[in-house]
C-alpha cells in the first residue's frame, strides 16, 4: 500500500521529466562565457585601481570592491562544483581551482565534498556539515549533548546577538578549514591545490607589501576579508537557517527533505545577481546541476509540484528571511540559557 510519504517521490519523477523536456538542464555556454569574462575583468580592474591609488587610505574603496568580487568568484566556484558550467567534470574542476584556490584562496577540493554532503542531507542532524557543531540548531534535548566546551555553550546561549558579528569571521573559518584539509591529505591533488593556495597567499601579501605601509595593508586585509565574509553570510544564511531540522536517520524522501528545509528569496533579477542565483534555493536543491539562469524558469513547475503534493514552498524577501532567522535563533537559544541557569541553581 502506498503511503503519503512515498507520493512526492513518485511525483518528482514526473517533475524531473517536465524540467528536462523544457531544456532546463542543458548547459548555458553563452551566459557563463559572458559571466566568467565580466567577473574576471571586474576582479582585475579592482586590483588595477588598488595599484593606481597607491599608498593611501583611499584603498579602502578597492578593498570593499574586491571583497564583493571574491564572493562573485565564489558563486562561479559554486556553479562549477555542481557541474553547471561545462559538460566536462575536469573543466569544471579547473575553473573551480582557478576562482577558488588561485584567486580567492578558498580550497575547492575541501568545499566540494562538504557541500555535496549538505545537499544530500540538508539540515539533518549529524549528516549536514553546515549545521555540525551548532547545537542550538537542534532542540535542547538533542543539542545539549554537544555542548562540551565553553565556546559551544556560549554560542548555544547567545546565537541571536552573535549571529551578525560571527559573519565577519566566515572567510577566516573557510580558509582555516581548507588549509587543515590540505595538510591532512598526502596525495598529488592536495599538493596541487596547496601550491595554488600558496600562490594566492604569496601574491596577495606581496602586492599589499609593495603598495601599502604595514598599517594600511593590515586595514586593507581586515576590510576586504570582512566584506567577503559578510557578503558570503548574507548570500548563504537565508537558504536554510531557521528552516525545519531533520532528525538523524529520517526516512524522508529526496524531494521532501530538499523542499521543506530550503527557503527562496524574492526580489527579481537584482537579488538573483547579488545572491548568485542562490535565491532559488528550492529549485537548486531539487536540481543541483541546473545552470543558474534556468532556475527562475523552473520555479513555476516546482511551485505547482509543491501545491499538488501539499508541500510548503517557502519564499520571503531578503529582509524577512533575516527577521525569521533571528527569531528562530532567539527561540532555540533561550532553552539553552534556561538549562544553564537551572544547572547553576542546583549546584
Amino acid at each position: 500500500m502506498q503511503t503519503y510519504a512515498d507520493t512526492p517521490e513518485l511525483a518528482f519523477g514526473d517533475l524531473f521529466d517536465k524540467v528536462r523536456a523544457a531544456g532546463l538542464l542543458e548547459r548555458k555556454s553563452t551566459y557563463y562565457s559572458l559571466k566568467i569574462t565580466v567577473t574576471l575583468l571586474a576582479y582585475t580592474a579592482g586590483w588595477i585601481a588598488f595599484a593606481l591609488i597607491g599608498n593611501s587610505w583611499l584603498t579602502v574603496a578597492p578593498a570593499v570592491f574586491l571583497g564583493i568580487m571574491f564572493t562573485q568568484l565564489g558563486f562561479l566556484g559554486h556553479d562549477a562544483g555542481h557541474q553547471q558550467i561545462f559538460r566536462s567534470r575536469r573543466a569544471n574542476r579547473y575553473l573551480g581551482l582557478t576562482v577558488g584556490n588561485t584567486l580567492t584562496g578558498l580550497c575547492y577540493g575541501w568545499w566540494v565534498p562538504k557541500h555535496s554532503a549538505h545537499h544530500a542531507h540538508p539540515n539533518e542532524i549529524g549528516r549536514d556539515p553546515d549545521i555540525a557543531g551548532n547545537p542550538a540548531s537542534a532542540p535542547p534535548a538533542i543539542g545539549q549533548s554537544t555542548l562540551s566546551t565553553p565556546i559551544t555553550r556560549l554560542l548555544a546561549r547567545w546565537q541571536a546577538p552573535l549571529f551578525g558579528p560571527l559573519m565577519l569571521l566566515r572567510s577566516l573559518g573557510l580558509h582555516i578549514s581548507g588549509a587543515s584539509y590540505l595538510l591532512k591529505r598526502h596525495d598529488r591533488s592536495a599538493a596541487g591545490e596547496g601550491l595554488l593556495t600558496a600562490l594566492h597567499v604569496g601574491l596577495y601579501l606581496t602586492i599589499l607589501n609593495l603598495v601599502l605601509s604595514p598599517m594600511k595593508a593590515l586595514v586593507f586585509v581586515v576590510i576586504q576579508q570582512a566584506v567577503f565574509s559578510v557578503y558570503l553570510g548574507v548570500s548563504f544564511a537565508p537558504n536554510h537557517k531557521g528552516m525545519p531540522i531533520i532528525a538523524h536517520g529520517s526516512d524522508l524522501g529526496f524531494a521532501q527533505r530538499q523542499i521543506i528545509t530550503a527557503r527562496n528569496v524574492s526580489g527579481g533579477w537584482v537579488v538573483t545577481f547579488l545572491l548568485g542565483g542562490l535565491n532559488y534555493q528550492i529549485e537548486h536543491h531539487l536540481f543541483p546541476s541546473m545552470p543558474r539562469p534556468n532556475l527562475k524558469h523552473a520555479q513555476a513547475l516546482v511551485n505547482e509540484f509543491c501545491a499538488t503534493q501539499q508541500l510548503s514552498y517557502c519564499e520571503t524577501s531578503l529582509s524577512e528571511s533575516f527577521r525569521r532567522i533571528i527569531r528562530y535563533l532567539e527561540v532555540t537559544s533561550k532553552p539553552h540559557r534556561t538549562l544553564t541557569t537551572s544547572n547553576l541553581n542546583t549546584r
